[in-house]
């Protein structure tokens, strides 16, 4: 997640320089052609590239608008974690008898597991190794048989409860409260993995792409009479412009790629970490993850 820090010109340009070059090399070419072929040339109104400049802005404005609301229900669902995972350490110490401290211990640890393993997964990562450090190996080597190896956390999780159900050690009201937790964050995980497979319009993509370079062909014929020292930088410019809200759109339409911009899934299931451990009483805490850079992953 960018934070509100200055953002380094070399982390914007390398996304889109590419593009911009490409620009660059079109408009000098068709300026050279133009003006060796003014005279054949067909006189372009300034106002068709500004009609298709107008209708690329709302465009881009309407693709921003889809790509952050995917990027903030991330970000809520996230929230929700953070928020289910703290009821269900309370809920254990409310609900369950002191003398079960180490089953309270274990299953709460599961829940530090389940986030880090829910977002290393997100990120086309091997949660096995994070399930293991927080979890134990005996749990890790069961997540291993599965696919979904969060799910099998929370599964774990589940199994633990009914059997204090049927040992009498909690009672029904207890298990239906607990059990609620646990339905809670397994919609949540559904919730992140339904964002991370959604694939966004490839189409539209491809048609904003075209739309930019026509815009600047279009441009570029109908200034064929300005100088090159300011039509090739204006036309650079603005594909610059374009070329930079299209990308913003773009990295924020995946909210979990591992990427600056991304829900900062490792950071928050520290923070998940700690509250845990402190709800517990342990005095191995970790501190919270800090960033010397523009974001936090």
């Amino acid at each position: 997640m960018l934070l509100d820090k200055r953002i380094p010109l070399t982390y914007l340009l390398k996304k889109v320089w590419k593009d911009v070059l490409i620009i660059t090399l079109v408009g000098t070419a068709l300026h050279y052609a133009t003006f060796h072929f003014i005279d054949s040339l067909p006189e372009l109104p300034l106002a068709i590239p500004t009609f298709l400049g107008t209708a690329m802005s709302v465009i881009l404005g309407f693709k921003m608008s889809q790509s952050y609301d995917r990027w903030w229900e991330a970000r809520k669902v996230w929230g929700a974690l953070v928020n289910d995972s703290r009821s269900w350490v309370i809920q254990l110490q409310s609900f369950v008898s002191g003398e079960q401290r180490d089953l309270i211990t274990r299953m709460s640890h599961r829940i530090i597991a389940f986030n880090y393993a829910l977002g290393e997964s997100l990120r086309g990562q091997d949660p096995i190794a994070s399930i293991t450090r927080y979890s134990g190996s005996e749990d890790g080597q069961k997540a291993q048989r599965h696919q979904n190896k969060p799910l099998s956390l929370l599964q774990m999780n589940a199994q633990e409860l009914k059997r204090l159900r049927e040992e009498g050690l909690i009672d029904t009201f207890s298990h239906v409260q607990m059990d609620s937790t646990l339905v809670r964050l397994c919609d949540s995980m559904g919730k992140a993995e339904r964002i991370n497979s959604t694939v966004f319009p490839v189409t539209y993509r491809i048609f904003l792409h075209f739309a930019i370079y026509l815009f600047v062909i279009l441009l570029s014929v109908s200034l064929k009479e300005v100088s090159t020292l300011l039509e090739i930088p204006l036309l650079t410019l603005m594909a610059l412009v374009f070329f930079m809200l299209e990308k913003t759109a773009y990295v924020l339409q995946d909210p979990f790629r591992n990427r600056p911009s991304d829900i900062p899934v490792t950071t928050i299931s520290r923070t998940i970490e700690i509250n845990v451990r402190q709800l517990l009483g342990e005095t191995k805490v970790p501190e919270p993850i800090k960033s010397d850079t523009f974001y936090l992953l």
